[in-house]
């Protein structure tokens, strides 16, 4: 049995973005604003798209640092190969400075325990070339990432992706 959150979309202005991250969900649609231009499938599916380093938020001790490790490079490996199977026109840069790409970086917030009832929340924040900020999130269950072991973070970028325009 698999259970997923209800999705959401939060468009917040650049000057909230770092002190709201963890917060977007909670207050969704207040100070939300309408999606940036570039936010449309004709402009993204021919996109140049930069992945940042990934970054792991909640409890840091929740997996060894050899797990961290490698947790961390699945996300950056999963959400760029998920975005290029939604856009296969789309080009992963390699470099942060490529000009007029369009950031990502992906989160994952971890729960205080795995525990199988738990959940943990994967998010994609967009950072678009005229600086707009888009986060994409939805909440797992830990239990469902646990049974897709190896490939939990391919399948959670990947339903992430899904709901790109």
């Amino acid at each position: 049995m698999t259970l997923t959150a209800p999705r959401s979309l939060t468009l917040l202005p650049a000057a909230l973005l770092p002190a709201s991250l963890m917060l977007a969900g909670a207050f969704q649609g207040v100070g939300a604003q309408a999606a940036p231009a570039s936010w449309s499938r004709a402009a993204l599916s021919s996109a140049t798209f930069v992945i940042l380093d990934p970054q792991i938020q909640g409890n840091p001790s929740a997996v060894s640092a050899q797990q961290r490790q490698g947790v961390l490079e699945a996300m950056k490996r999963d959400s760029a190969g998920a975005i290029k199977r939604r856009y296969p026109n789309a080009v992963i840069a390699t470099g942060p400075t490529a000009p007029g790409a369009v950031q990502v970086k992906p989160v994952l917030v971890t729960p205080s325990v795995l525990a199988p009832w738990n959940t943990l929340t994967a998010q994609l924040e967009f950072r678009m070339p005229a600086g707009n900020n888009v986060i994409l999130k939805q909440d797992f269950g830990v239990l469902t990432l646990w049974q897709k072991q190896a490939e939990a973070a391919n399948y959670m970028y990947d339903v992430l992706a899904q709901r790109l325009p």
